[in-house]
């Protein structure tokens, strides 16, 4: 393992705990105000508080398990169904994003599901009031496309970000917001693959990766 290698497994471990430190923080929080409390119904209010932390707490780490990690098993394929059951409660928690699926039963590549994880955890932070996230996926003549397309009324990517997607970010620069980009960029380029990024606009991007 080289030393770029290592340095992105911390990356992509930090961002990890970057989004579980909200709700295993809100999950404290809602022990604290029980332990305290009395009154039935705020009783009532801190424990749904912590079901809803730690529901969202799981989803995360079953996302990421898959996104960052070896779930999926030790074959070379994954069915997309995997993929869509951790990206619909990771799109659609905050009320305000949709889930339109358009990817075909049958299975994929892991390194293919594993580019289009990470591209909707990246267009998914990049729609910051939220709007409709379309990803799709074609399998044909032994190339995977993969298109992932973000609508919405404000739609925000740094330029970092983009450039660790296309690979114009040298590794030196990688931090925690980049690490996904970077290795989506470093999965899809090996056997040729690429990335394109058109946009983003005020209301729209699209991300298309082609995984050989």
């Amino acid at each position: 393992m080289s030393d770029n290698d290592i340095d992105l497994a911390a990356l992509l471990c930090s961002r990890l705990c970057h989004d579980l430190l909200s709700p295993v923080g809100a999950m404290n929080n809602g022990l604290e105000l029980l332990a305290d409390e009395h009154d039935p119904e705020m009783r009532k209010r801190c424990m749904d508080l912590l079901a809803e932390s730690a529901k969202s707490a799981a989803d995360k780490l079953k996302f990421f398990r898959l996104a960052f990690g070896a779930a999926g098993g030790f074959g070379s394929e994954v069915d997309p169904m995997e993929a869509k059951a951790v990206i619909e409660p990771l799109v659609t928690s905050d009320g305000r994003t949709t889930l339109e699926w358009m990817v075909p039963a049958g299975l994929m590549p892991k390194r293919a599901v594993k580019i289009l994880l990470n591209l909707v955890l990246i267009a998914k932070d990049a729609l910051v009031r939220g709007g409709v996230l379309h990803v799709g996926a074609e399998f044909r003549d032994g190339e995977q496309e993969i298109v992932i397309r973000a609508v919405g009324p404000r739609i925000i990517m740094d330029r970092s970000i983009q450039d660790a997607l296309t690979g114009n970010l040298a590794a030196s620069e990688i931090d925690s917001r980049t690490a996904a980009g970077w290795m989506v960029f470093g999965l899809a380029r090996q056997n040729g693959g690429l990335v394109q990024i058109a946009g983003p606009s005020d209301e729209q991007m699209v991300i298309g990766a082609l995984v050989r």
